[in-house]
C-alpha cells in the first residue's frame, strides 16, 4: 500500500515499476540463478502456471550461453526478456520491453527497497508521511484561500468548486491507497487471507 500511495503522489500519471529495469530485482536475481545454475532463484517472481515455460527458457539459455561470449550476452538477454515479460503478465501489466539501469525512480522505490534490505521502515514511513502531509495541507489552503468569495462573484465560485474539487479528490485517493488491496504479483485479497491464516 505504501508504494502504490507513493506512486499516486510522487507519479502521478503513471505508475513507475522497477522490475523491468536490468539493474531491477527480477533481473538481478535472473543473473544470480544463471550464474548459480539454480532455477529457483527465479521461480519466485513468476506465477505456478509460468513455471514449465520459464523453466524451458531457462535450460536453453544455459546450453546456449557455454558456446561463446557473444551467445551468452544473447541468451542472457533472451532469458531476462522472457523472464520479465512472464512476470509483468503475471501482474496483468503489459511487457514493454526492457528498461536501462539507473533510470529515476523517484525516492520511494529505492527507499523501499533499502527498508526491506535493512530490516527498518522508519525512513520510508518519514518520506510517505512528508509526501502526505504536504499534498495534503497545499490542497486545503488552497481550497480554503478559495472558499472566502461573495455569492455575487460566479467565477470566483467556481474557482472555489475546482479547488474544493481537487482538495476532495486527493483525500479520497490517499484514504483509498492507506485502506484498499493494491495489484500485485498475487491477487492481493487471496494473498491477505493466506497472511492472516496462518
Amino acid at each position: 500500500m505504501v508504494l502504490a500511495f507513493t506512486a499516486m503522489l510522487l507519479v502521478p500519471s503513471s505508475v513507475v515499476a522497477h522490475c523491468d529495469g536490468m539493474d531491477g530485482p527480477v533481473i538481478n536475481a535472473a543473473r544470480k540463478a544463471l550464474s548459480n545454475e539454480d532455477v529457483n532463484l527465479v521461480l519466485i517472481w513468476i506465477q505456478k502456471e509460468d513455471e514449465p515455460e520459464i523453466r524451458q527458457a531457462f535450460n536453453r539459455t544455459l546450453q546456449v550461453r557455454r558456446l561463446s561470449a557473444e551467445a551468452q550476452e544473447l541468451a542472457d538477454r533472451y532469458f531476462f526478456e522472457t523472464l520479465v515479460r512472464i512476470h509483468r503478465a503475471g501482474e496483468g501489466a503489459p511487457y514493454t520491453g526492457l528498461k536501462p539501469a539507473g533510470r529515476d525512480l523517484g525516492p520511494a522505490i529505492p527507499l523501499a527497497d533499502v527498508a526491506l534490505s535493512e530490516g527498518n521502515v522508519e525512513n520510508l514511513v518519514t518520506l510517505i508521511t512528508h509526501e502526505m502531509r504536504n499534498g495534503i495541507t497545499e490542497r486545503f489552503n488552497h481550497a480554503l484561500m478559495a472558499h472566502e468569495y461573495s455569492p455575487e462573484d460566479v467565477e470566483a465560485g467556481r474557482e472555489y468548486v475546482l479547488e474544493y474539487v481537487t482538495f476532495i479528490h486527493y483525500i479520497e485517493r490517499a484514504y483509498e491507497a492507506t485502506t484498499q488491496p493494491v495489484g500485485g504479483h498475487y491477487p492481493e485479497n487471496q494473498h491477505a487471507e493466506e497472511r492472516d491464516n496462518q
